[in-house]
Formats: structure tokens, sequence, C-alpha cells
């Protein structure tokens, strides 16, 4: 009995890309014996044309399904959102501008085929511009330190997932899904396996430095309490830093009487220590205004459509 995979591609600035995305799809799986599949295409609220190519091509392919959302919800919110539309047992997850090869996904399904819950694209060289692939290492460092990602395992947009993986993931529905974040709490049988990157054909990245940012802090904050327990390390640092500087001062003054205690000393520790109380504040705020919004049921993405005219799998 066919395998059915399930293709999940959030979009955004792809009106000139997804339609090759699609059909390099297609000719991959039909390389590919025992398995059957669709496609669900998520539009993040593009500010060009790519939902009316999305809805193009759900009228020319059945196993297509275009999903559109109301506004801008990020990467990982699109898939999020993909997910509840995906049916497949296995769910592959890919970019939309056609520098993630589809054609190579038979070697992301062997490895879920031998025996791993997750398996993730390796590129041995990115064609990402330097400001991406500085964003990846950031992205890299944060998830092994914060999340506890092991150092060899490489992540990238570029994946499969059994299914049971996929439905762990949507129990979560606090506003900042984190997809890696999601993944790594569900399973550690997660390998790689080399992929090739192509360089990007049109257009550019939709990743700004204010995206990348948001990014980073949605992962830590979410899912690890590590950075309140760096606040606490970091104040205890300070306050006993202060006080041995302290004893330090009277000390000097009791030797000698006419050492001048320095203002610009006093003002340097004022201002350290006044700014390392404002940013473990900040970071304290940032948790807390998580839990108010989560509190508020935010949600994580809204379906402003969608066009699903997939043929139905009988059980």
């Amino acid at each position: 009995m066919s395998k059915f995979i399930s293709f999940v591609i959030p979009c955004y600035r792809s009106e000139q890309t997804i339609t090759g995305v699609v059909e390099e799809i297609n000719e991959a799986m039909e390389a590919l014996s025992g398995y059957t599949y669709e496609i669900v295409l998520v539009n993040d609220a593009s500010p060009d044309q790519t939902f009316e190519v999305i809805r193009e091509l759900c009228r020319k392919q059945s196993n297509v399904c275009g999903v559109n959302l109301a506004r801008n919800f990020g990467q990982h919110a699109a898939l999020m959102a993909g997910f509840g539309y995906a049916r497949g047992e296995i769910v592959v997850c890919l970019d939309d501008d056609g520098q993630t090869p589809a054609a190579e996904v038979g070697k992301l399904l062997k490895g879920i085929e031998e025996g791993a819950d997750v398996v993730y694209a390796r590129y041995a060289h990115k064609q990402h511009s330097g400001f991406r692939n500085f964003g990846s290492k950031v992205n890299e460092l944060m998830t092994r330190v914060m999340l506890g990602k092991p150092k060899n395992l490489y992540l990238s947009s570029y994946f499969a997932a059994k299914r049971f993986v996929m439905e762990e993931m949507l129990r979560y529905k606090n506003p900042y899904p984190y997809v890696l974040g999601l993944v790594l709490r569900t399973t550690r049988k997660i390998i790689n396996v080399d992929v090739t990157h192509r360089e990007r054909e049109s257009g550019a990245s939709g990743y700004t430095i204010g995206k990348l940012l948001a990014l980073w802090f949605n992962g830590f904050t979410a899912f690890s309490v590590k950075p309140l327990r760096l606040a606490t390390v970091i104040g205890m640092i300070s306050a006993c830093g202060g006080f041995l500087y302290g004893i330090y001062t009277i000390i000097k003054k009791c030797v000698n009487p006419n050492v001048v205690i320095g203002f610009s000393a006093l003002m340097a520790a004022v201002v350290f220590l006044g700014g390392v109380i404002l940013l473990m504040l900040g970071i304290i705020g940032e948790y807390i205004g998580r839990i108010y919004i989560s509190l508020n049921n935010s949600p994580q993405y809204v379906i402003r459509e969608s066009i699903d005219e997939r043929d139905r799998v009988e059980d």
C-alpha cells in the first residue's frame, strides 16, 4: 500500500517561483514509487499576486490545496496553518523560492523509512546572502544553547516528519509558534541528509533584521527559561562584584586616607548596574507580555479563505 505524503509550503512574494516548485514536486514524486501526495500552499498575506497563482494551481491540480492568511503571521505560523490541512502519513516542508531542491525529496523520505522521526536537509554550501548566513549561525547558536539542540545536528527549513510529530506540534495553541522548538521537544530521533542548496532564481529573502530578531526572541522565550536563569546569575555576579568593590574601596581608604574616591568610578558602577537591571527587567517583561497575550487567546494565524478541492482518501 502506498504511503501518503503532504508537502507544506509557506509562500511569500513567490508569484514567480511557486509554480516551478510545484512542477518539480510533481516530477520528483512521479519518479518515486510507493507514494501518493498532496501539496498545501499557504499564502502568508503576500503583497503580490502569489495567491492568484496558488488559485490557478488548485484549479489545475486536484491534489493542491491553497490557504490564504488574513495578514502576515510569519513563516512558522504559516507552517502551523498548513499542518492543519495536511493529511499525510509523512509531512515534508520546503521553501517557496526553489532554493530547497524538491527533486531530492527521496533522500528525506528514505531517512524516514529507515526509522527517523524527523529528517532535516543539510547543505554543504548555502547559497544565501551573507546576512542570511549570519542569521542562520545565530539561530544555530540559540537553538543549541537555549533549546538543547545536539551540536552535530543541522536544522533547516527543508525537512520531513512523521505524522505523530506534526500532531504533537498542532497541540501547541499559543500565539508564538516556533517549529524548531516544537520538533526538539517532541523527539530526539532526528537525522540529517545532504542535499544541494540552490541560488535564488528571483526576488529577495523575506527575512529582515527585525524579523530575524523576532524569530530569535520567539525561540528562546517560548521554549526555554534559561534567559531568566541567566538573568539571575548575572544579577548575582553584579551584586557580588559591587560588594567586593565596596570592600576594596573601604580598605583602600583605610590604608591611605588621602586617596580620592573617584566620582567617575562610582558613575561607571551605577551605569553598569542600572543597565544590567534594565536588561533583566526587559527579559522578564518579554515573558510576562507573552503570557498576557496567550491568556487573551491571540490566534497563531487567521485564515481569510481556503481552496480545498483535493480528492479525499478513503479508509
